[in-house]
């Protein structure tokens, strides 16, 4: 086969834009149908979708793939982890320990030199001196390869689910003449496309025919405002941009790298590499498409446009950084002071007691002792920090994702995971997520009469019925239609809107089938359709008859569409004047019975525009949708889902509150709540319409006040008849109120375009996969699979069960740091050496650790975790029985352990350990100091597991193997390192009684375990919690005022940007944000054009005035604002 049209002709035609690329195509082709030939395809039927045609058009045009950064190699990962701070600092001390460990002074200078330089007499033992120093470095290589492998391992994972994600999109394109759904990934060039409201265009076309179609191109352009595309006028369609208003078909090509985004996105990464060849010192040089393609985003720095600031830092991360800070604080203080210390210490000893005179023989020997002294120190700072957490936060949110996944939540934004458990509200929408979106009418107003089931043909007059199928027919979208069931005798498919397949349905009900109706009149003859927008609230189709009069057939909300409807067809099928009385009765009789049994009501109406009345103004809506025909009224019901009402009690029972924020009927949302469970009868709750909402929270001057708002969301449990804007503003207001004790981490659920502001101003943002559009899924954090409100209930259990992991190991991680801080610093003063030495914390502080985040951190979530409240946004992230655990397992291990240090070598009948000489040998009496405090550590992991005052740690425990696993290894490695450690881990090896002895006293932690237990948790109420009061850091996405700016920035960020150079963990944090954040813009085919650039103009346009359309006949009463607001009729 061969094409008339080469790639590089189609490229440069794609760089056109508005009437040039009109001439450049009449020029060139003739017409868009000449293209399609010289394409070897068809307008209307497309491609005939042979194997062979689509293997010849990939190798000729490309795949509708643009291949993902290059993810970081291991070796970049192990550099990354070696710019830890504290580790730089313990190599350095470790390699200057290593050169002086070579250098041994003779043995009669040593004498001269004081007593810590004397009394080793083994030579053999003093050159090993630079086992110590060697073992250090040996173990911060270990560090750095766990630390990169983790890194490597999560972004592998990351980019499977963002795999997931791109591989679950679909796109609506016509093939064999059959409309179908393929993976955006298999579109080539020559595909017919079909365009709707909503949708994420996946490549570059030409417009074949459209209705109304308006795209949003600021992701490209910068331009917010949405351009209207048309045959005649502007024709190109660009990938990447989004389908704001309208549908329409148009002809693909050109795909992946060739696409206008995949171009760009081919200079981005050459400009990356050019970057990575310089090696430049500072990453400030940018490639000269992004400054021009990017403008809205050209005053940033360089680096936050490769990641994209998040509009929020999660509940979690801003208690993380704030004890992060306080511990980071301590820790040093405390290092600094153990060197100080020493040193005087050493100082005094040396020179006033001993009375040593000054040498300068004996310098070497003193700078060791100052390099032992500076091991001590950062040491000590590297316990001091909980080294273990970020991992923790990683694994936990890792392997929850995962999980999730099975239950029907595609995560994402890792951190709605943790935020979820925090969520005091959720503002969920109705339709198909509370109910089943399974659409059928059950009722009817036609001819006069009303019918509580439906009606047989006979009974309606045949004019009417006429009229009825061929306006259902022609006025749904044609991607909308109902298809066979999968299984025999099961309910047949529908696809598209639901709303319409419910039309489409009563249709064949009626024994009329509509497909007949559209081969008659294809979508290429509709003279024009106005399609449903937010502002409009209906939809339209104006058919050309053969006398050239036109025809117009609408359908809406019919308490909106009754209005202006000025006549109504009547039995045999004629018309009556419809005056207001008149639609005042319908609305009662009929509107108003339907909506209280649960029924979205929907009128369906008609115009004729004679020859008479000469050509209508099209572009002129608000004389156009007047002096309508009602044909008929139909109740829509979608049932309630059968496992909603316990989801809700649960949330209600965990103390989260459940509002139905819809763009229904008033009448028809408070009997879904009711049936819900959202409402009670005799409950004293608000059910609102969007119109008294707005009434009641603007003031005299028009604005929102949050006073006024904080009087109504409390108690407002149902938002009817509410616009996209009311969303946002009922979300943001609550997210900002103080008027509760508790802060208030609010949910939300979307499925349309114009929710995307309330979805990223939500705490956790849920889309409808199945129902969403592309750019509710962009803006969203959590897609739900299955758009089932159960599903939302599951993802606060996992995120329940992801701040508890994360709690868990902080009570075991703190427990382990304070005791080892508190001996190291000790044992330092009293003794001049740490007696648990840096190789030793070293494992401890890691290795250990690594190992009980993975432990903690893989707990299955229980239904219990929905008999508690929610934490929310102010609560500390360690509770005070939290604190009770920590210190009171701290206060048995110091016991034991200060025990042993001053009194084990009588105890046990060995040689002191203390005051040993510089390159002593291994003594019996530390290790058991070291071996004891391991064992203490490993059985209080198992205390751990409850964090909430249980005494039975037990419970659950062979449910999680891998904690099993776990524990049963590090002993087996503890035993390893005691018994064949030797120098390298400063270990002697242990008898058979002294390992009896160590066990029964880390066994005693379990006992000592439920002592604690027994202390009331009242007793603490003084203490002040760490993290407590942090409050939830956001970050404006767009233009804000600088004083607002850092008003917002919570004072933790400040410190932690002053002091991040001595945090080690803050810059582990760092570390693992950037690998995350860094993967999931990295992978994504449309990097740099995802947030928050290509959702600028979305928020904007949510965020700005509606356009209402006023009403210049006054008889007939039109649309206003406030009562077109039916978000969800989606039609």
């Amino acid at each position: 086969m061969h094409f008339r049209c080469s790639l590089q002709e189609l490229r440069s035609l794609m760089e056109l834009r508005g009437e040039e690329s009109v001439t450049s195509i009449k020029e060139k082709y003739g017409d868009v149908n000449e293209l399609c030939a010289r394409l070897r395809t068809s307008p209307v039927k497309g491609l005939d979708g042979t194997s062979e045609d689509i293997v010849r058009r990939t190798e000729e045009f490309g795949q509708n793939f643009i291949p993902p950064q290059k993810p970081k190699t291991f070796v970049e990962l192990v550099w990354e982890a070696l710019q830890d701070v504290t580790l730089i600092i313990l190599m350095l001390a470790a390699i200057f320990s290593l050169a002086l460990s070579f250098h041994h002074p003779p043995t009669h200078i040593r004498q001269n030199c004081g007593k810590a330089s004397r009394g080793v007499e083994d030579e053999g033992e003093a050159a090993a001196g630079w086992i110590e120093g060697a073992a250090i470095l040996l173990s911060v290589v270990c560090v750095v390869l766990v630390t990169a492998f983790n890194d490597w391992s999560k972004e592998k994972q990351f980019r499977g689910l963002q795999n997931r994600i791109e591989q679950d999109q679909k796109f609506t394109i016509i093939r064999g003449g059959q409309v179908i759904q393929i993976k955006v990934s298999e579109i080539v060039v020559g595909d017919i496309a079909q365009a709707k409201y909503g949708d994420l265009l996946p490549a570059d076309g030409i417009v074949i025919q459209a209705n109304d179609l308006k795209i949003d191109e600021s992701s490209l352009t910068g331009e917010s405002d949405h351009v209207k595309k048309s045959v005649n006028k502007d024709p190109m369609l660009l990938s990447g941009t989004h389908v704001m208003e309208g549908s329409g078909k148009f002809l693909v090509t050109a795909v992946g790298v060739n696409s206008q985004t995949g171009i760009i996105l081919t200079l981005l990464a050459a400009g990356e590499d050019e970057k990575n060849d310089k090696k430049s010192k500072f990453e400030k040089t940018q490639v000269a498409p992004m400054v021009e393609m990017q403008p809205l985003n050209e005053e940033k720095e360089p680096d936050k446009k490769k990641t994209p600031p998040k509009k929020e830092k999660s509940v979690l991360q801003g208690k993380l950084c704030k004890m992060a800070m306080q511990i980071g604080k301590a820790g040093l203080i405390v290092a600094t002071l153990t060197v100080a210390i020493l040193i005087i210490r050493f100082l005094i000893d040396t020179f006033l007691v001993e009375k040593v005179p000054w040498s300068k023989a004996c310098l070497p020997i003193y700078v060791q002792f100052l390099v032992k002294f500076f091991i001590i120190g950062v040491t000590v700072l590297v316990v001091a920090v909980p080294e273990g957490l970020p991992l923790a936060v990683t694994i936990s949110l890792a392997y929850s994702v995962k999980k999730m996944m099975k239950d029907n939540n595609l995560v994402r934004h890792l951190d709605a995971c943790e935020t979820m458990g925090n969520a005091t509200a959720i503002c969920s929408d109705k339709t198909g997520t509370l109910t089943m979106n399974r659409m059928t009418v059950v009722q009817t107003y036609i001819a006069g009469r009303y019918y509580k089931k439906l009606p047989n043909p006979d009974q309606i007059p045949a004019p009417i019925l006429d009229i009825l199928v061929q306006g259902i027919g022609v006025n749904c979208a044609y991607t909308s239609k109902i298809m066979p069931p999968e299984k025999e005798g099961g309910l047949a498919r529908q696809v598209g809107n639901k709303t319409e397949c419910a039309l489409l349905g009563f249709s064949l009900d009626l024994h009329r089938d509509y497909q007949t109706i559209r081969s008659k009149i294809p979508e290429e003859k509709l003279f024009k359709v106005y399609t449903f927008n937010s502002a409009r609230k209906s939809m339209s189709t104006v058919l050309k008859n053969h006398d050239g009069s036109y025809r117009m057939y609408t359908k809406g909300a019919s308490e909106i569409l009754l209005r202006k409807c000025c006549k109504i067809l009547i039995e045999p099928g004629k018309t009556k004047a419809f005056k207001c009385q008149d639609q005042e009765n319908l609305v009662k009789k009929v509107v108003e019975p339907m909506a209280s049994e649960g029924l979205r009501t929907i009128c369906l109406a008609y115009r004729d525009f004679p020859t008479a009345d000469g050509e209508p103004n099209w572009e002129d809506e608000a004389h156009i949708l007047i002096n309508l025909t009602c044909i008929a009224l139909v109740g829509i019901e979608d049932p309630v889902r059968p496992e909603v009402p316990e989801a809700i009690r649960q949330c209600q029972q965990a103390g989260i509150t459940v509002r139905m924020v819809t763009g229904d009927n008033i009448d028809t949302a408070r009997a879904i709540a009711i049936k819900c469970g959202i409402l009670q009868p005799g409950d004293e709750f608000l059910c609102l319409v969007g119109k008294e909402f707005n009434q009641r929270i603007h003031n005299s001057r028009g604005e929102i006040e949050q006073e006024l708002l904080d009087k109504i969301w409390p108690n407002l449990r149902v938002l009817a008849r509410s616009s996209p804007t009311d969303k946002h503003t009922l979300v943001k207001g609550m997210i900002d109120s103080t008027v509760l004790e508790q802060r208030q981490v609010v949910a939300v659920t979307g499925d349309g375009t114009n929710d995307g502001p309330a979805l990223k101003k939500a705490d956790v943002g849920f889309a409808m996969g199945i129902a969403g559009t592309d750019v509710a899924k962009e803006a969203s954090d959590i897609i739900l699979t299955d758009d089932n409100f159960r599903s939302i209930v599951k993802a606060v259990m996992w995120g329940r069960n992801v701040y508890d992991s994360i709690a868990k190991f902080l009570q075991f991680q703190l427990t382990v740091n304070v005791v080892a801080v508190i001996v190291a610093f000790m044992g330092a003063c009293i003794t001049q050496d740490s007696p648990l030495k840096a190789v030793q914390m070293l494992w401890v502080n890691l290795i250990m650790d690594t190992f009980a985040a993975l432990a903690l951190a893989t707990e299955q979530p229980t239904e219990e975790l929905l008999l508690r409240k929610p934490y929310g946004r102010d609560k500390a992230l360690i509770s005070r029985t939290m604190l009770k655990n920590i210190f009171g397992h701290a206060i048995y291990q110091l016991a034991v352990i200060f025990t042993l240090l001053f009194y084990g070598e009588k105890l046990f009948n060995i040689d002191s350990g203390r005051d040993a000489p510089l390159h002593a040998p291994s003594s019996e009496h530390y290790t058991i100091v070291f071996n004891v405090f391991v064992l203490m550590q490993i059985f209080n992991e198992i205390n751990a597991r409850k964090i909430h005052g249980e005494r039975n740690v037990f419970e659950g425990i062979f449910n999680n193997l891998i904690f099993c696993f776990i524990l049963l290894g590090t002993i087996v490695v503890q035993i390893i390192i005691i018994q064949f450690g030797g120098k390298p881990f400063s270990c002697a090896g242990l008898a058979i009684d002294q390992w009896l002895w160590c066990v029964f006293l880390g066994f005693g932690s379990l006992l000592w375990g439920q002592l604690v237990t027994s202390v009331p948790t009242s007793c603490l109420k003084f203490l002040r919690l760490p993290g407590e009061g942090t409050q939830q850091e956001e970050i404006p996405e767009g233009e804000l005022d600088e004083a607002k700016t850092q008003e917002e920035i919570d004072h933790a960020e400040k410190e932690q940007m002053k002091r991040k150079r001595w945090l080690r963990s803050y810059n582990r944090m760092l570390t693992q944000t950037r690998v995350v954040d860094a993967f999931r813009h990295s992978v994504s085919p449309r990097k740099g054009l995802e947030k928050p650039e290509s959702r600028n103009s979305i928020h904007r346009f949510a965020n700005s005035p509606e356009c209402c359309m006023e009403d210049s006949v006054a008889q007939v009463p039109l649309i206003n604002k406030d009562d077109a607001a039916i978000d969800e009729v989606v039609l």
